[in-house]
């Protein structure tokens, strides 16, 4: 199954935006009774908005025209406290929008998270890390700006057009229909072009998370660019995804801006038509001063809004291209479901069995080929080859880290589907030629995902290591569990970070430990402990070891040879060792 998410080179067909809106539902639907809060803050700011130019009209017509300046201070403190009322209920809307907006950023992040905890390693292999940082980052940033400023201005200046649009027609149909003229003709012209500035804005964030990945990507292998000398490699891959970006957000600020001198525009010319068509009524008696004045203020606030909304629509726009890339991580699934478990005797069944199982990163291109082979309990099995033979392919499927494409893989005669991450977790342990480390301590890599040890004092732990013999490991650290060890592994070596691995991965005790060239970077004298150490697991543990030291394999009681898609029992040291000379000479 390919998880690969679009890039910026790509356009492909996106997810609808009303199927992409509907995932957000569940997320809106907590906050539903302080968006009414907001709803009804606009109602009250809209319709304090749209009184105030009939009530100017009506002081200009009724006291100004007739001196009476009594009624022109009543009306002027009227207004003085419609503005007010307005002014708190716009900051009650403000403020209740912005923690709306907080609170969708906050609960869209983690529901995005946790997607990407669900979909399996495959996911992460095809896709670059910094893509998916800008995702969770600056995608979501987006559709909290428009949560939280955007949609509220949508709605308030919604109101205010629908409402100013009807009194103008209302007053006076024909001066209100040639007022709103204009405003159809833009209204059709951004109808229009909306699809084009999506897509500008989809580029745009698309170009953004290619930047993020480049250099992210660089930056992580920035060792190899120093030893190497390759600066410029450096420089000029960055300068390229830099240059798209750019090129990219420069047409999408452009599509972005074009509304607001249109609709500016759209303004200019209605003033115009009301001004001159006002005029002309008023020397023929169908029209009063005051009336005009309020028509002008009305269209005023029909327009001003318009221009208001032609501001925000960018934001629109971004939020939709954002949620484009948001929802194409929420609409992915992962294909390696949890299956229900069979009744199967478990007790005469080996550890684990690959039962005709092929399997292939690409579809159509198998790196293994209809394997079987089963490991029994408490026996120690080698597998050696030729580099890229499969090695790492087989212990990653005995792990499960990726689920075959034919046949079947059995723990403990059950299909192996059918255990829960923690089950399986448990049952096998993995410890791989890189192994990751957190940033904390040795004692919180020691103890991660390990509820059993989770909860211990130092001192408890510490017995319990001395208890597994492995306390002379733990002295290869200055400040013993207390070392700060930081994610990219600097503040300590290599070595160092294979055996913070081996300690976690021994103390769970695993059914199955498999050692992915686990001594690779070890000193022979710290091997030779760590094999003491695995003597000391329970008798019942089986142990998979892929190494191309053949002394580390030496002690195995079986050698699988794996090769171009096939799994072979090798036998012997001996045959071993003609099999790796003959593969070697081969490739």
């Amino acid at each position: 199954m390919s998880y690969r998410l679009s890039t910026k080179d790509e356009s492909q067909k996106r997810e609808p935006t009303r199927k992409a809106i509907g995932r957000l539902l569940p997320l809106l639907r907590e906050e539903r009774g302080k968006i009414a809060i907001a709803f009804a803050a606009i109602l009250v700011t809209s319709a304090a908005t749209l009184s105030s130019p009939y009530i100017i009209g009506q002081t200009v017509d009724h006291f100004i025209a007739a001196g009476d300046y009594s009624g022109v201070l009543r009306n002027a403190a009227l207004l003085l406290g419609i503005y007010v009322v307005a002014l708190f209920s716009s900051y009650i809307q403000t403020r209740t929008m912005g923690g709306v907006g907080r609170r969708i950023l906050f609960n869209l992040r983690n529901t995005l998270f946790t997607k990407l905890q669900e979909l399996p390693v495959a996911f992460f292999n095809q896709n670059k890390a910094g893509d998916l940082i800008s995702r969770i980052n600056n995608d979501t940033d987006k559709l909290n700006q428009f949560f939280a400023q955007a949609l509220m201005q949508f709605l308030a200046n919604g109101f205010l057009i629908l409402g100013s649009g009807i009194l103008l027609v209302v007053l006076n149909w024909r001066l209100g229909g040639s007022a709103l003229l204009p405003a159809l003709a833009v209204l059709i012209t951004t109808q229009a072009i909306s699809g084009w500035v999506k897509r500008a804005n989809f580029t745009s964030l698309q170009t953004l998370g290619g930047l993020s990945g480049e250099i992210q990507e660089s930056l992580a292998n920035f060792k190899v660019i120093v030893a190497f000398n390759r600066l410029d490699y450096f420089r000029d891959r960055f300068n390229e995804a830099n240059a798209t970006n750019y090129g990219a957000s420069v047409k999408a600020g452009i599509a972005n801006a074009i509304f607001i001198p249109l609709y500016g525009l759209a303004y200019n010319i209605a003033q115009l038509i009301v001004l001159a068509f006002g005029i002309w009524m008023i020397t023929q008696g169908d029209m009063t001063t005051g009336l005009l004045i309020g028509f002008l203020l009305y269209v005023t606030n029909f327009y001003n809004p318009l221009r208001q909304l032609a501001a925000a629509w960018s934001s629109l726009q971004l939020a939709l291209a954002a949620l484009d890339r948001i929802s194409e991580v929420l609409a992915l699934s992962s294909d390696m479901p949890q299956l229900e478990a069979a009744n199967v005797n478990t007790a005469e069944a080996p550890l684990l069995e690959f039962d005709h199982v092929s399997f292939g990163y690409v579809e159509g291109r198998d790196v293994l080929t209809d394997i079987s082979l089963k490991l029994e309990r408490g026996r120690t099995y080698a597998l050696v080859g030729p580099t890229g033979g499969g090695k790492t392919t087989t212990a990653s499927l005995m792990a499960r880290l990726y689920d075959p494409t034919r046949g079947v893989v059995r723990l403990e005669g059950r299909d192996i589907r059918t255990f829960t991450p923690q089950e399986r977790a448990q049952k096998i342990g993995f410890i791989l030629q890189e192994p990751f480390l957190f940033t904390g301590t040795v004692r919180g890599n020691i103890v991660y995902g390990n509820e059993r040890l989770r909860h211990l004092s130092d001192a408890e732990l510490t017995q319990m290591l001395e208890a597994r013999g492995l306390s002379t490991l733990l002295a290869r650290f200055d400040q013993g569990l207390e070392t700060k060890v930081t994610s990219s592994g600097d503040s300590i070596s290599l070595g160092q970070k294979q055996l913070i691995a081996f300690i976690r991965a021994v103390l769970r005790d695993p059914d199955l430990l498999i050692l992915d060239e686990a001594t690779a970077n070890i000193d022979t004298v710290t091997e030779q402990l760590l094999e003491a150490i695995l003597d000391k697991l329970p008798p019942s543990t089986t142990k998979v070891i892929i190494a191309h030291r053949l002394n580390t394999i030496s002690n195995a009681d079986d050698i699988f040879f794996v090769n171009a898609g096939t799994v072979t029992e090798a036998g012997s040291m001996e045959h071993a060792v003609d099999l790796l000379l003959h593969g070697a000479m081969a490739s």
